[in-house]
Parts: structure tokens; C-alpha cells; sequence
């Protein structure tokens, strides 16, 4: 009873932090009509400031730490994002009402990492005085590019299995007529003609351009400048005094926008099917717990700290905002926004933000101390 009193007392405690109330009055500012907006210029430069800072404080730590202790945990985040797309492929995409190549979509936007949810999670750790691994954050591209190349590989086999089955029924349907034409045209055998087809269906995927399409984006492009500027460069002067000072303020905005967008983007999950917002309430929890509990074998293993298993949790329970949405729009044509965005970005960063970073971290109290 002790542990279960532990853990209500600071589970509801990190709700009523700062963070979580700009969230929420962004969405309730949002529900009652207010014509309160922020610029998308001001949304994104706010995104690119905090990643920025997140990355030279990963860098600066990474440039100072034994890599030898990154391994396990970067194994871990990159096997996560993995499994998290495979998740979805076989529970998403065998509901109802639900298109295979949307539910891949959707895993691989859960499978990738949210800049703004882990910025929130570091700042919610910080206040609360819990520590953790300077580098831990630099674990977000371990897990985002599996996870997104991931996703894009499985949505093009099945489409490419898709149209290989649809050209087989069509040759069986017409194999006499096309038998007897191509014979009489001189153009080869009918089974040269399959043969063509489905060699023309089952293209190689390119990975590169996948990956490259993910380093490119905004969110993982500002984070691996400022691990690289971190490492290479001494920024510790104007990490100090100009972009830490800033951190929490510019967080609280960010909160209040993606509170508003919360609740702007519920009428987009109306158009898809219901089983869109059961995804986006449990798949956060649920792939969170799976990395906790990967982070706990390496806290046995590495002396991994709890709040770096709290970190590997929270980027697991995120899904992407920014990178993640173009780079699946550019891979997967034909999935539906509406469906992968929707589903994320109205029911599963919510419940990723309010509910995932302060159930982590006050379960990682619970069970490994502070």
C-alpha cells in the first residue's frame, strides 16, 4: 500500500507541473472558439530553439562520457522503434474499417520521436531535481530513423505484394487472349509478359533516400546540430546564458500551442475510423512500458540512471510532430494524413505528454529511487 500511495502522490503531483497546465489551457482555450493563434513561424522557431539546446547539452556530455555506456541503451531505442511499427502492422491493421498501408503509417509516426515531447519530459525531470545522462537525449535519432525507415519498407513490400497479386489474377483472367495476342504480334510468350510485370511490381525499396529524408527533416536536423556543435565546439558559455534561461519559458508556449493543435486536429479523427483513437490513447502507454522495461534491464546491466530510463520511455511513447509527418507523406503516398496525423497528434501526444512523462517518472521513483 505504501508503493501504491508513493506512486498516486507523484503521479498527481507531476500533473499539476507548468508544463502539463499550458498544455491543457491551450486545448480548453482552443474548445470554447478563441481566436487565440500563434504564428507557425513563432511554433517552429520555438521547436528549433529547444532541440537546439537539448542537442548541445547531449553533445556537450557525449564529447565528456564513456560511449561504452551509450550502447546498450542506443540498441534498445533503435530496437523499440522497430517493434513499435511491427505493433501496429499486426494488432492496427487487423481492425475494422482500417486500411493496411494508414495503420503502417500510423505505427511509424509512433515509432518515430516528438522533439516538443521529449523538450517537455527533460524540463518536467529538471524541475523535479531528477537526474539523468546528459547524452540520454541523443537516443532520439536511434529510435526515429528505424522507426520511419521502417515503416516506409513495410508499407512498400505490401503494396508491392498488393500489385503482384492484382497482376497474377489479371494474367490468369486473360492468359489465353494474351497467349494468342502477343503470338500474333510476335512479342514473346505470355509468361515473358508475367515475367515483365512482376519484375516491374517488386522494385527494390531504397533505404537511402528514406534516411536521408528523415536527417533532413527540421526536428532531427536542429537536434543533430546541436550534438555535433556540442561535440566539436566549447558552447558552454552560450548554453549558459542564453539558451538554458530560455528553455522553460519557451516550452510553455510550445505546450500552449500543441494544446490548441490538440484540439483543432480532433475533427480530422473524425473522419477515420474509431479504432484511429483506441490506437492513439493505448499505444503511447503501451510502447512506453515496453521501453521502461528495456531501460531497467540496462539500468541492471550499464547502472543505465532512472531518469535515462524514463527518457527512453517518453521517446517511445511520443510520436513525431514534425519530422515525421513529410518524411511518411513523401514514403507513403497513399496512406491517409488524416488518419496517422490525426490519431497523433489529437489523442496520442496528449495522452503521451499529460499522462506518459509524469506515469514514467513517477514509476521510476517508485521502483529505482530518484
Amino acid at each position: 500500500m505504501d508503493f501504491l500511495s508513493d506512486f498516486l502522490t507523484n503521479f498527481l503531483a507531476k500533473l499539476q507541473s507548468p508544463t502539463l497546465g499550458f498544455l491543457i489551457g491551450g486545448g480548453v482555450v482552443a474548445a470554447l472558439g478563441s481566436r487565440l493563434a500563434i504564428p507557425d513561424a513563432v511554433y517552429k522557431f520555438i521547436v528549433f530553439m529547444l532541440l537546439i539546446k537539448v542537442g548541445l547539452s547531449g553533445g556537450i556530455a557525449i564529447r565528456n562520457a564513456n560511449l561504452a555506456e551509450m550502447l546498450l541503451p542506443a540498441v534498445f531505442a533503435m530496437a523499440v522503434g522497430i517493434l513499435i511499427v511491427f505493433i501496429g502492422r499486426y494488432t492496427l491493421a487487423k481492425l475494422p474499417n482500417v486500411k493496411v498501408v494508414d495503420a503502417i503509417a500510423t505505427a511509424g509516426l509512433f515509432g518515430a520521436v516528438s522533439g516538443s515531447t521529449l523538450a517537455a519530459a527533460l524540463t518536467l525531470m529538471e524541475t523535479g531535481g531528477m537526474q539523468y545522462e546528459p547524452w540520454a537525449a541523443a537516443l532520439y535519432p536511434f529510435m526515429d530513423i528505424p522507426a520511419l525507415v521502417t515503416a516506409i519498407v513495410l508499407a512498400s513490400v505490401y503494396l508491392s505484394k498488393q500489385r503482384s497479386a492484382a497482376d497474377e489474377h489479371l494474367s490468369k483472367q486473360e492468359y489465353l487472349g494474351q497467349q494468342e495476342y502477343r503470338a500474333q504480334q510476335g512479342g514473346g510468350t505470355a509468361v515473358e509478359y508475367r515475367s515483365k510485370q512482376g519484375s516491374t511490381a517488386n522494385k527494390k525499396v531504397e533505404i537511402w533516400p528514406i534516411i536521408k529524408e528523415s536527417l533532413q527533416g527540421s526536428a532531427l536536423s536542429a537536434l543533430l546540430l546541436g550534438i555535433a556543435l556540442g561535440l566539436l565546439t566549447r558552447p558552454e558559455s552560450v548554453y549558459e546564458s542564453f539558451f538554458n534561461p530560455l528553455f522553460r519559458g519557451l516550452l510553455s508556449i510550445l505546450m500552449l500551442i500543441m494544446g490548441m493543435e490538440a484540439t483543432a486536429r480532433i475533427n480530422e479523427l473524425r473522419k477515420v475510423a474509431q479504432w484511429y483513437a483506441v490506437y492513439g490513447l493505448v499505444a503511447p502507454l503501451l510502447h512506453g512500458f515496453i521501453a521502461f522495461g528495456l531501460g531497467m534491464i540496462a539500468h541492471a546491466i550499464t547502472g543505465f540512471s532512472p531518469g535515462g530510463v524514463v527518457i527512453l520511455a517518453v521517446i517511445a511513447a511520443s510520436s513525431s510532430d514534425i519530422s515525421g509527418p513529410p518524411t511518411l507523406r513523401a514514403g507513403i503516398p497513399s496512406a491517409n494524413p488524416s488518419a496517422y496525423i490525426g490519431s497523433s497528434t489529437a489523442v496520442g501526444t496528449p495522452v503521451a505528454i499529460a499522462l506518459g512523462i509524469p506515469l514514467y517518472i513517477a514509476l521510476a521513483q517508485a521502483l529505482m529511487g530518484s
